[in-house]
């Protein structure tokens, strides 16, 4: 299945999202309205607050807050998306993007108000992401984290179809794998809750709807990690099979359906 990403922190995944930063530009969807008002509001941006945003990519979400005149320092790794970034983001003189290695950053002596990492985290060193972002907050700062799911909705028919094109192509691929109801995501708040350095944790979840044309879809595909990572004839074979069935089947237009959850922790004090 086209899942957001793989869930581990290999590099060699990881450092696959900065090999064709303008197509992740052009095609990873924006956020619901209603998540962006949700995070400005619970941190408070605005002109005076301090945010530091993680792996802000091409700055999709970066844009979104810098639009409420808080000062964002945004930390990138790779640095073809952070060349992106700076350029989306020129017209923002309080915003500073980073080319880094969040692990190994070092953020300056004045904490932020806020931590935001969207779609991201779990690209984090798991033994260090939380420590990290608490060193890096004001005690009764907010860490904010926005996870992604596909979720059942839309054309669901494609997406039960389209498994045979990814159980042909990527072995990895578990037989007879669908889509999960929205209904059954769990939030994964552990990490969060069982912290020393965070206390109320809350979850707030958003969904939205995309269609997309062929080629966009495609478009999508081409910046997962894990699709990025298969050998090139299996990618090809796959993302013709793809292309075929929306083409043959779904009139050249198929729907997605995304689950994002904004994750909520305060920094307790030292």
């Amino acid at each position: 299945m086209d899942t957001v990403e793989c869930t581990g922190t290999g590099p060699e995944l990881r450092d696959t999202f900065d090999q064709d930063a303008e197509r992740y530009l052009r095609a990873r969807p924006r956020y619901p309205p209603s998540l962006v008002a949700e995070l400005s509001r619970v941190t408070a941006a605005g002109p005076g607050v301090r945010v530091l945003e993680i792996a802000p990519g091409t700055g999709q979400l970066t844009v979104d807050l810098a639009g409420s005149g808080c000062a964002i320092t945004a930390v990138e790794l790779g640095p073809s998306l952070a060349a992106v970034a700076r350029r989306e983001l020129a017209a923002f003189p309080a915003v500073d993007v980073v080319t880094a290695d969040f692990e190994r950053w070092e953020p300056p002596a004045e904490p932020f108000d806020a931590v935001v990492c969207a779609t991201a985290f779990h690209w984090i060193d798991p033994a260090v992401r939380v420590p990290r972002a608490a060193r890096a907050l004001r005690a009764g700062g907010l860490l904010a984290v926005v996870t992604t799911h596909h979720v059942a909705g839309g054309t669901e028919a494609f997406f039960a179809d389209v498994q045979e094109c990814y159980e042909r192509w990527d072995p990895s691929t578990p037989p007879g794998l669908r889509q999960t109801p929205e209904s059954e995501i769990i939030p994964d708040t552990a990490e969060f809750s069982g912290s020393p350095y965070f206390t109320d944790v809350t979850v707030h979840g958003h969904s939205q709807e995309i269609t997309y044309t062929t080629d966009a879809y495609l478009d999508v595909l081409l910046t997962y990690s894990n699709h990025r990572a298969l050998p090139e004839t299996a990618r090809k074979g796959l993302l013709d099979g793809v292309r075929d069935l929306i083409d043959s089947r779904y009139d050249g237009v198929v729907t997605k359906r995304y689950r994002h959850e904004l994750i909520t922790a305060v920094r307790v004090g030292d």
